[in-house]
């Protein structure tokens, strides 16, 4: 039974997982302005989840504190506290408790210190959102005869027998008329609410407390005041996993029906749950007050609320409206299953075994036997079987980018800087490995920008720029790779500083000869920054090494661009998959390598004199007037034997982020649906290379990286290129 639990807990946290994400995403909305009702409700039900499991699972603190957080949120809700700054600032501090208690619940960090957060919350509540409430002056106080406002209701109201006299501005005759006079009659107060709960037949056995409910009832304020023991058997039949009680308990009459039905949202739907106003009739229609979202509708025993409409004198009170139209039935929720990652993680190991066998018959059958065997159609089924598993894994890059608002403006805090964020390509999807590994190279990477990019306000004044700086934050697809970048228009890269400062500290030699690529590449080594004092925000020299190590531990790498005075840019460039890829057979000096299709734009067998030298360690292919630089893979990779004249070799060109490449092999040999095989995890990162495939003869093939092929190819100048054309 305890392995049952610990499976249900941890399902629980990664529920707590989703729910603070959500709640993390619509209070950021909320500090950006948005305070729709949709975004309110959306970060309540999340507290509100978080919360009813808490209380399940008996963490105490962490039920305690979401409770009093959903009360501010309830509030907000509802309307009667105003989502202004201030007030989602201490729900944005709520909100980091929150989650540190979630964590101490896991038993990872100690329960946290929450007095100061709850005193604010309760604040938030005392003053119904006001930063401060002045006291009148003495000539503005009510006189004795103006009865006091109390908390009779949730509007403020309470009924009240007041005489109308000297109050007409107009000249009119006063008249004495007592609202006791009226025909509405004065409100009469409401019934407390009556609650009989009868849990399912298989409550117990599914792990569910029915005590916790009747708990979280109680601490509303309400009472149980009657236990009906009618089916109880002997202690011979008992079942200890059967429901055999049903409850009857009472709750105050200020108590929202929505929040007394709260109580059951964890409790089984075949439960028995009614939820009544005391002494009501059964033929009595509802009436519910609007609010912000649809509230559920109450049963058909439910009386008309105490609180009525009063009409002004005079005037008679309004006919009872009609009432509205039933509500359109909701449509089916989608049904949806958590399945545990390692379970895809074996599923695709399992494709990607299908792939290789599916080239081994390749291999070994003939075209003809291959359709005899249709082995057209097993291929194409493999391929659809792992695009659905892959569609599995796939998460939108959203989720990495969520968390960025947030920092943005702890950091914007901590340093006096104005900065603003944009956002593009949060739809892109992502394998969800990557998702979870690229959160820290994200963080790092925004601090940086924020400390070293981004210059203070009066900086960017006396340079001409808006005092509020750009981060912008952006992810696109293309081909086979991801390319999430950061770039700010802040004072860009000091290189004669980094220099130093790599010289200083022994990273380099003092007359070493770099780029300016190399010179930025320097960023990223082992204990290396430019800050002057260590803070919480930078110092230390491990942010910059943090971001490559990570991206190149999922295959990746890390560029960097600076203009002085224009801005930087770090971009991650990442594997859209880590499973399978089509690929092209291609043969250097006797090796076999596979080049990613996606990338390949097309392929020219050159002429004599279609490729010319541009330099000795350079060349150029002309294509359609167009001159486009050439990279020698089998120089690129060391192979001796001889230079191979071009017309004997392919031109395969290729499409990069740097534009269209041209890169020169030996033949072409087959194209291929590969599995990809990490180099990291059995040799280490090469530069060039993405991974390792196995053929369908048994043997190995390496897998060429475009991008890193690309980049590693010093481009063309253009001036040379356009004096060659003339």
């Amino acid at each position: 039974m305890s392995d049952e639990l610990d499976e249900i807990q941890a399902i629980f946290f990664e529920e707590c997982a989703e729910g603070l994400a959500t709640a993390e995403q619509g209070l950021s909305a909320m500090a950006a302005g948005d305070v729709s009702a949709d975004v309110i409700a959306g970060v309540f039900r999340a507290v509100h989840s978080i919360k009813g499991g808490a209380g399940a699972f008996g963490h105490a603190a962490l039920t305690a504190f979401s409770h009093r957080f959903e009360n501010v949120l309830d509030e907000v809700r509802a309307g009667r506290i105003p989502p202004t700054p201030a007030v989602t600032a201490v729900m944005l501090t709520a909100f980091d408790v929150l989650s540190d208690h979630v964590e101490a619940a896991k038993g990872i960090s100690a329960t946290p210190s929450d007095a100061a957060a709850l005193a604010a919350l309760d604040g938030v509540l005392e003053n119904k959102g006001a930063e401060a409430v002045p006291s009148p002056a003495p000539a503005s106080a009510p006189s004795a005869a103006a009865p006091a406002i109390d908390d009779a209701d949730e509007f403020g109201f309470t009924p009240i027998a007041a005489v109308v006299d000297d109050l007409d501005p107009f000249g009119f005759e006063p008249v004495g008329v007592s609202l006791e006079d009226l025909d509405p009659p004065a409100m009469a107060p409401a019934s407390d609410w009556t609650i009989r709960f009868h849990p399912a037949r298989a409550a117990l056995a599914n792990g569910g407390e029915p005590l916790l409910v009747v708990r979280e009832i109680e601490h509303l304020g309400g009472k149980v005041t009657d236990v009906d023991l009618s089916a109880l058997p002997g202690l011979r039949d008992l079942d200890p996993e059967e429901g055999y009680l049903v409850w009857t308990l009472s709750a105050p009459a200020a108590l929202a029906e929505a929040d007394v039905a709260e109580c059951f949202d964890f409790v089984s739907p075949d439960s028995l749950i009614e939820i009544a106003r005391a002494g009501a009739e059964p033929e009595v229609a509802p009436v519910a007050l609007p609010e912000f979202e649809p509230a559920p509708a109450a049963p058909a025993t439910e009386p008309a609320p105490a609180l009525q409409l009063v009409s002004p004198v005079g005037v008679p009170a309004p006919p009872t409206a009609a009432p509205p139209p039933p509500a359109r039935a909701a449509e089916p929720p989608a049904q949806t299953i958590r399945v545990d990652l390692t379970k895809l993680d074996m599923l695709l190991n399992l494709v990607g075994e299908l792939v290789i066998r599916n080239s081994i018959l390749a291999d070994r059958l003939s075209p003809k036997d291959q359709q005899r065997v249709e082995l057209p159609e097993l291929a194409r089924l493999t391929r659809e079987i792992q695009d659905n598993v892959m569609s599995l894994r796939a998460q939108p890059i959203k989720q990495a980018f969520s968390r960025v608002p947030r920092m943005l403006r702890d950091l914007s805090a901590e340093t006096g800087k104005q900065v603003l964020l944009e956002t593009i390509g949060e739809g892109t999807e992502v394998d969800k490995g990557v998702i979870e590994k690229i959160g820290d190279p994200l963080t790092h990477m925004i601090r940086n920008a924020v400390d070293h990019g981004i210059e203070s306000p009066e900086e960017r004044l006396a340079a001409g720029k808006p005092g509020e700086g750009t981060i912008r934050l952006s992810a696109e697809q293309k081909g086979a790779r991801i390319f999430v970048r950061v770039a700010d228009d802040g004072r860009g890269i000091d290189r004669a500083r980094v220099r130093a400062k790599a010289v200083d500290k022994g990273i380099i030699a003092a007359d070493a000869v770099l780029s300016n690529e190399e010179i930025d590449q320097l960023i990223c080594a082992p204990g290396f920054s430019t800050a002057e004092t260590i803070s919480n925000i930078s110092g230390r020299g491990v942010g910059m090494d943090v971001v490559r190590s990570n991206v190149e531990a999922l295959g990746g790498r890390v560029e960097i661009g600076s203009v002085p005075g224009e801005g930087t840019s770090f971009t991650m460039i990442l594997p859209l998959t880590l499973a399978i890829l089509d690929g092209m057979v291609v043969r250097l000096a006797g090796h076999r390598y596979v080049l990613p299709l996606a990338t390949v734009v097309e392929t020219v067998r050159p002429e004599p004199g279609q490729v010319r030298p541009l330099s000795p360690t350079s060349e150029v292919v002309e294509l359609r007037g167009n001159y486009l630089p050439v990279r020698r893979l089998t120089d690129v990779f060391g192979f001796g034997g001889g230079v191979r004249a071009p017309e004997d070799s392919l031109v395969i060109i290729v499409e990069s982020e740097a534009g269209h490449v041209g890169l020169m092999v030996d033949t072409i040999e087959d194209r291929r649906e590969v599995v990809i095989k990490s180099l990291d995890q059995n040799l280490h990162p090469i530069r060039g290379l993405g991974g390792a495939t196995i053929l369908g003869d048994g043997s190995i093939a390496l897998i060429l990286d475009v991008e890193a092929l690309v980049a590693w190819t010093a481009p063309a100048s253009p001036h040379a290129l356009k004096g060659l054309a003339a």
